[in-house]
């Protein structure tokens, strides 16, 4: 049986953008743009919080998506395919069916008390309020919420089952044989349809319906960290990229904000797509090898934040709106209640994290 060295900067990749989660989640409160849509959008909001936010959300999930291929390949390599349905069965599946009810049932139960109670409610509060003053208020479509990353990785791990049996990786695997600055010129030009017949910013694909641009965005992401894993020196033989990939996408992320010019949710068109796709390519082998470069050695703080990213990521967003809704109608800077929102939700999971799941039988599933 084939053994796998721990790559620190693999799990360090992991916990900061399961850190940036929460942060991107928390700071959309206070993004003008999403004001008309987010449930616990703020009266207090700054075009700062547009100006930075939106590079994240390009990078965030595909880092996930490319680490969570890269682990996936690994488990292949170490215990089979079966070891890997296995472990997708228990540690996705499972959680996955537990939680969805739970954290559905949370997030509901606390919007309708806020549309209720808060007396400056959020555009999307008072339109909670006006449903429910209906006399048969309609009943929004069931989706998977934020918990679509796991729905999409179960979705992978059978792709993933797929292309292995079929032989179909053999093609994509000639791809990182190229010169890198050459996979990563072309690389961004697969994804631009797929992001083109979405808004921009793209949307979470939270419907329970797999959607196509997701399943070949992310799907693309998964697919690369996998190969990846089956050859190890090609971050390496990259890495004299690094300077030039952040410089092309900080200048690409300008171009980006000045075609949106603070209108979200529009129609992407080919333009935009093409920026968000070399953004979300480029960032996130940047990270890659940056991670690899700097964060491949031993973290206690990233460790911990790391284990506690799967349980941070379920009970996130329910602590992180309550607290928010709470905060609606405090008369504070836009700032401040951005750092006690997401810190006072860093140090509930973290601390839920420490009393429930780490030293006790959940740490098997959700730790």
């Amino acid at each position: 049986m084939a053994t796998l060295e721990r790559l620190h900067y693999m799990d360090h990749l992991r916990a900061l953008a399961m850190l940036a989660g929460v942060l991107f989640h928390a700071a959309l409160a206070y993004s003008p743009i999403m004001q008309p849509f987010f449930p616990t959008a703020d009266r207090h909001n700054s075009a700062l919080v547009d100006a930075l936010v939106w590079l994240p959300h390009l990078v965030r999930m595909p880092l996930f998506f490319a680490v969570a291929g890269f682990f996936a390949a690994a488990m292949i390599a170490r215990r089979g395919m079966g070891g890997l349905l296995r472990q997708r069965l228990l540690r996705v599946a499972l959680p996955f069916l537990i939680a969805w009810p739970l954290l559905h049932l949370a997030l509901s139960e606390a919007t309708i008390w806020a549309a209720l109670h808060i007396a400056q409610p959020s555009p999307m509060l008072l339109m909670v309020r006006e449903w429910l003053a209906q006399p048969d208020p309609p009943q929004l479509p069931p989706g998977t919420g934020h918990l679509w990353f796991l729905y999409y990785l179960l979705l992978f791990s059978v792709l993933h089952w797929v292309t292995r049996t079929l032989d179909f990786g053999r093609r994509a695997e000639r791809v990182l044989a190229w010169p890198p600055a050459r996979t990563l010129a072309l690389a961004p030009l697969l994804l631009v349809p797929a992001l083109a017949s979405v808004s921009a910013p793209h949307p979470a694909p939270e419907g329970l319906l797999p959607q196509f641009w997701a399943v070949a965005f992310y799907g693309a992401f998964f697919a690369g960290g996998a190969l990846l894993q089956g050859q190890p020196d090609w971050l390496e033989r990259a890495r004299p990229l690094l300077p030039w990939l952040f410089g092309a996408s900080v200048l690409c992320y300008a171009l980006f904000l000045w075609r949106l010019d603070g209108a979200a949710w529009q129609f992407a068109g080919w333009t935009l797509a093409a920026l968000e796709a070399c953004i979300s390519v480029w960032l996130t082998v940047a990270c890659l090898m940056a991670g690899r470069a700097w964060l491949d050695r031993p973290n206690p703080t990233l460790r911990y934040l790391s284990a506690s990213a799967y349980w941070t990521y379920l009970l996130h967003l329910p602590v992180l709106f309550l607290i928010q809704y709470l905060l609606l109608d405090v008369d504070l800077h836009w700032g401040l209640k951005f750092l006690a929102a997401s810190g006072l939700t860093l140090v509930l999971c973290l601390l839920s994290y420490q009393l429930l799941v780490r030293a006790t039988p959940l740490r098997r599933f959700v730790g």
